[in-house]
């Protein structure tokens, strides 16, 4: 695959974003039939850290499953009741599950109308707990009739601060003993150690402009994980075959894949992942200001792979999602979207 990419990209190593001069890094993991393999291409290297985005969101439903296998809670629990006492009144009809805020039907809008960042460079750092229950106080947690999907880091931030409220301890520490502990993901993370922080990319926009990374807050389950490749391969590994576990972790992954919800034409929405019903492949993407990734696996073909790029989405859309759209296609013997733009 390393070289079938190369010749893909021989255009952008000559004249685009991989040519010299350029910022870009791109990191790239793949396994097929168990062989694995993680190469990396421009200012990257295999063990450089990206931020992931909202890929972020498929940990924080894993972790949901987690719960739920663990008997912490049921998939129809109320949001509400996962928060502080009178945070927000019980509404008088039906209100917003956690399942609902994991697959994207619960009627909250995309972001919160009381983000007002101090920095427009890092939005969401300053958007603390006292500013989400404030929100929330003031818009309800009545689930509108017939949810369609929308999508809202605001739903799945919420998800994963209540999922840590429940467990009385922080996203990351809950993120540590749900997930990364046991499927052994060391170099995920959302604190850095110095070591990781030396190691971490810098980031750039889709102009090519030095980016701020993202610190995210109270909403820190919608986006905020950083990884490696090889750490994200792992993770993709996990999925590929979750009976190689014990315990709630093993039937934690399967539940996590369980098509629950419509999302559009072919497409359906499991625990965070969205599964096309034509392929059997199921995927997540991420974007952050400085940063695009682009995540799948195909169960029945037994492939997956992940795609890490420290350039933001620019006019031309996001060089992940385009990369990992035709690493994809090559798997799966079908012709292959062109690279020829980047």
């Amino acid at each position: 695959m390393e070289s079938v990419l190369r010749r893909d990209l021989e255009k952008t190593f000559s004249t685009g974003l991989l040519s010299a001069g350029k910022p870009t890094g791109i990191a790239v993991g793949v396994v097929r039939d168990g062989e694995r393999r993680v190469f990396a291409f421009g200012s990257a290297k295999a063990d450089s850290l990206f931020e992931i985005g909202s890929i972020t969101k498929v940990f924080t439903g894993l972790m949901l499953a987690q719960m739920i296998e663990q008997g912490s809670l049921r998939p129809e629990t109320p949001v509400r009741e996962l928060l502080p006492k009178d945070t927000v009144a019980k509404p008088q009809g039906a209100e917003i599950t956690v399942l609902d805020l994991v697959t994207q039907h619960s009627g909250l809008p995309r972001l919160p109308d009381n983000m007002k960042p101090a920095d427009p460079n890092n939005p969401y750092a300053d958007y603390r707990a006292k500013d989400l229950y404030q929100f929330l106080g003031k818009h309800g947690v009545a689930r509108p009739d017939k949810p369609a999907f929308g999508y809202s880091n605001l739903g799945v931030g919420l998800l994963g601060h209540a999922l840590a409220n429940r467990a009385k301890t922080r996203y990351p520490e809950l993120l540590k003993r749900l997930v990364l502990g046991p499927l052994k993901l060391a170099d995920t993370a959302i604190d850095l150690s110095p070591e990781q922080q030396r190691r971490f990319i810098a980031g750039y926009s889709g102009a090519l402009q030095p980016a701020h990374s993202w610190e995210l807050d109270s909403l820190a389950g919608a986006g905020a994980i950083r990884s490696t490749a090889h750490d994200m391969l792992k993770f993709l590994e996990a999925n590929l075959a979750p009976t190689q576990f014990k315990g709630s972790m093993s039937a934690a992954l399967a539940r996590s894949h369980e098509p629950l919800a419509d999302v559009g034409p072919d497409k359906r929405i499991a625990y965070a992942w969205v599964y096309d019903t034509k392929t059997g492949t199921y995927w997540h993407n991420g974007g952050t200001g400085g940063f695009v990734a682009y995540a799948f696996f195909n169960r029945q073909g037994k492939y997956a792979a992940i795609v890490l790029v420290n350039i933001a989405v620019s006019g031309r859309g996001s060089l992940a999602d385009q990369l990992g759209q035709h690493i994809g296609q090559r798997f799966a013997g079908k012709p292959a979207v062109s690279l020829e733009n980047w």
